[in-house]
């Protein structure tokens, strides 16, 4: 990689870390509120709206945006076709979900949702007006600007679903709150964003797109289907309230996994495709980023699994007590993720969607096997089986991705497994030591995660590890940008 691609992908990473700090931060403060307002029923009854959304939303893309991350030589017409092929996808996708919406709440036997859903579909074409904006401002790694359009709408929008939350809106504070984000992004995107859409249309543009979009479309839609399915039968089993409990422990999960490596994965994509002929610079790059973000990861998890309890209560109230145990079975297959789709990063940034799509085919047979097998035994049932099917979803990831770019898949094993065990030893030692005590709860936090930190850390610099090597030396770069910014 040169420099200056180095240096840009570099503070690409900081600014978009930041961003996820403050932006994601900002809608957990504002998450804390609504959740000490609301009932979990109510957060239960917007979880089964947004998982038929969340599923469509995928159609609204159609692998186009990826495409055109990964494509090499991008001309103005495939910008403008794929804006308007969006509008287009979207306005059919907000009709079909508004005159559904009878379905979707017959499906749940909840006539709430009637009116939810028909509200909701607006959101189609909220994304789909600055969804090219957004594209071309990561392709060109401008994640400043990004980083600031998603503070400002964190924060009007929090600020508007808190104030109807204090109103007794209910779950409609929820609703509002979705809407108003997304159209706050949109104002921002097309006033701060260069590109405009040009009156210009070509099939043409969108079928050399679509060669490669396609197999990621698919891939996505997958995803989509099965990130949320567990929503989808948690909705129809069970209690709007035990819906409520779940979603908000994959949420918190969900998050945690979003600080541990979104920032590293958003950056990296744009920056392998740049690089993607240079195999032993693409090799570096992957080996220290598997390093880093297992540091991060396993450093994360075992914090949150320690702090499960405590940290639920203190933030959420004790009516949320019922999340615990999901967040903690949760939170062992957080570390699947981030690895997993580092892996999957080496193949898309190299153009081999037809191996990404029978990948996923792969991992999501072990995904159907635990819906069916796991719910037999109730929620928990469902959740450690999950911990087994990501496991094995991570190893089909490490072994083809490896195998792409000519690396041996025991070099990635190792690393990982090397700060899992660091991790569950340091679990191990930090529960025993503490189980005795009875403080506060913010006293007990506070008191676990340190302890975790400090031992994990300890261990990874007594043994020498390479993910702790990778992230000392990434972090000592990152502070030389800071300090020479500073002097000059």
């Amino acid at each position: 990689m040169s420099d200056n691609l180095k240096a840009k992908g570099i503070t690409a990473f900081i600014w978009d870390f930041t961003g996820k700090l403050a932006s994601n931060g900002m809608g957990f403060i504002i998450s804390i509120f609504l959740a000490r307002l609301l009932e979990p029923s109510e957060f239960g009854l917007i979880a089964m709206v947004m998982v038929v959304i969340g599923i469509a939303t995928v159609f609204s893309d159609s692998g186009l945006g990826v495409a055109l991350i990964q494509r090499r030589r991008v001309l103005p017409i495939h910008y403008s076709s794929v804006f308007y092929f969006n509008i287009f996808v979207a306005i059919v996708l907000g009709l079909v979900t508004f005159f559904s919406a009878g379905s979707i709440a017959e499906f749940y036997h909840n006539e709430e949702l009637i009116p939810l859903a028909q509200v909701m579909s607006l959101s189609f074409i909220i994304g789909a007006l600055s969804s090219v904006q957004s594209i071309r401002l990561r392709k060109e790694l401008n994640y400043s600007l990004l980083t600031k359009i998603g503070l400002i709408s964190s924060l009007i929008s929090g600020a508007i679903g808190i104030t109807l939350a204090f109103k007794g809106a209910g779950v409609w504070s929820l609703v509002a709150h979705t809407l108003a984000a997304g159209i706050i992004t949109n104002i921002l995107l097309w006033i701060t964003s260069k590109w405009k859409p040009s009156l210009i249309f070509s099939l043409k543009a969108l079928i050399q797109l679509w060669t490669f979009g396609f197999h990621v479309f698919l891939v996505s839609l997958l995803d989509a289907v099965f990130t949320r399915l567990d929503v989808l039968i948690i909705g129809k089993l069970f209690t709007p309230d035990i819906l409520g409990f779940f979603s908000r422990a994959k949420s918190l999960n969900q998050m945690i996994i979003s600080y541990a490596s979104g920032s590293l994965m958003a950056v990296l994509f744009p920056v392998l495709s740049k690089i993607q002929r240079d195999l032993p610079r693409f090799q570096n790059i992957i080996i220290k980023a598997f390093g880093i973000i297992s540091f991060i990861v396993f450093l994360l998890l075992g914090i949150f699994y320690l702090i499960a309890e405590e940290l639920i209560v203190l933030l959420f109230s004790e009516k949320w007590l019922p999340s615990v145990d999901y967040f903690k079975i949760l939170v062992l297959t957080g570390f699947s993720v981030p690895l997993g789709v580092l892996l999957v990063s080496i193949i898309q940034s190299r153009g081999n969607s037809k191996l990404l799509f029978r990948i996923d085919i792969y991992k999501k047979i072990f995904f159907v096997l635990n819906f069916y097998f796991g719910f037999l035994f109730g929620i928990e049932g469902y959740l450690y089986g999950l911990v087994g099917v990501t496991t094995i979803a991570l190893l089909i990831n490490i072994y083809y991705g490896a195998r792409e770019i000519s690396l041996s898949p025991y070099l990635f094993i190792k690393i990982g497994v090397t700060q899992l065990v660091i991790s569950v030893v340091s679990v191990f030692i930090i529960l025993s030591l503490t189980q005795p005590m009875e403080y506060s709860n913010f006293v007990m936090l506070v008191v676990k995660s340190n302890l975790f930190m400090l031992l994990y850390i300890i261990m990874s610099w007594i043994l020498k590890t390479d993910a702790y090597l990778s992230f000392l030396e990434q972090i000592k770069t990152i502070l030389d940008k800071i300090i020479k910014k500073i002097s000059h």
